[in-house]
């Protein structure tokens, strides 16, 4: 194992990884209190410290990384992500920069990277990406013809709130979220057109408990996919090492029986009567 094999088997070791987590959520935690004002008038010398040594923290741990990787280490997609959101930290929050300071907080991200649990998760996400753009798609289709309806119906009576088809879409998403769907738009809709409730009702029940629950589903499958993969993965591997194992274990067998032999063979050599 060469010098570079070893230097990343330590980076990405059990303890240097629980390590690099710790920094990350303390990071973060000084990061919350830099927000508040009685905070930094307390302790704003020490915050900032502490944020400067878990900046050169996370630079050490990158710069050990790219160099044991090389090349390698940007073909890792979590790497490359660790390596952008420590970049930003590192350009000077000053002058036509200076919007960069907020983005500090990114690093934080870095626990998704870090953590083996939400890095699954997110993978699980980015595969469901494909089915949760059709499901989009039909939504956006369905949110158009119903807004247009809802233009024709209500714009006379309520422009504010159906006075054109952008108005109509955004009032329509409320209905969706059922953020006061009832005695917010729907019932005062009513006073004025009595059998809207056969628009409104038919819409509910599409969109919110029908295409949102389509959402879930697909990331439910996603994410339960990705489980069962990673299972996959780990059956595949345990084998290998039982293979292995077993492999082994024929062969130190072969090579007592083999020792045996020799060793009967002398024995025999040595009293021939």
């Amino acid at each position: 194992m060469g010098w570079r094999a070893r230097l990343h088997a330590k980076i990405e070791s059990r303890l240097v990884q629980r390590f690099i987590i710790v920094v990350i959520i303390l990071n973060g935690v000084v990061l919350g209190l830099e927000t508040e004002p009685r905070a930094v008038a307390l302790f704003g010398g020490v915050l900032e410290t502490l944020d400067r040594i878990c900046l050169g923290i996370f630079v050490v741990e990158i710069g050990l990384a790219m160099v044991a990787g090389g090349l390698r280490f940007f073909r890792d997609p979590w790497r490359v992500f660790d390596f952008i959101v420590v970049g930003i930290a590192l350009i000077p929050a000053a002058g036509a920069f200076s919007v960069l300071r907020s983005l500090r907080v990114l690093r934080v991200l870095r626990l998704v990277s870090a953590a083996p649990q939400m890095r699954s998760i997110v993978r699980a996400l980015l595969s469901a990406i494909p089915g949760l753009s059709s499901i989009c798609l039909l939504l956006m289709l369905v949110f158009y013809v119903a807004a247009v309806v809802a233009t024709n119906l209500f714009a006379t009576s309520f422009p504010e709130w159906f006075g054109t088809i952008g108005a109509s879409m955004y009032t329509l998403f409320q209905v969706m979220t059922l953020e006061s769907w009832s005695m917010g738009i729907v019932r005062p809709v009513l006073e004025v057109y009595p059998y809207a409730w056969l628009f409104f009702i038919p819409f509910i029940m599409t969109m919110t408990f029908t295409m949102l629950n389509l959402f879930i589903a697909v990331i439910v499958n996603a994410i339960q996919t990705q489980s069962e993969s990673v299972q996959e993965e780990q059956i595949v591997k345990i084998e290998e090492i039982t293979h292995q194992s077993e492999s082994c274990l024929h062969t130190d067998i072969a090579g007592l029986r083999g020792e045996i032999r020799e060793l009967k063979e002398l024995l025999g050599r040595r009293d021939p009567g």
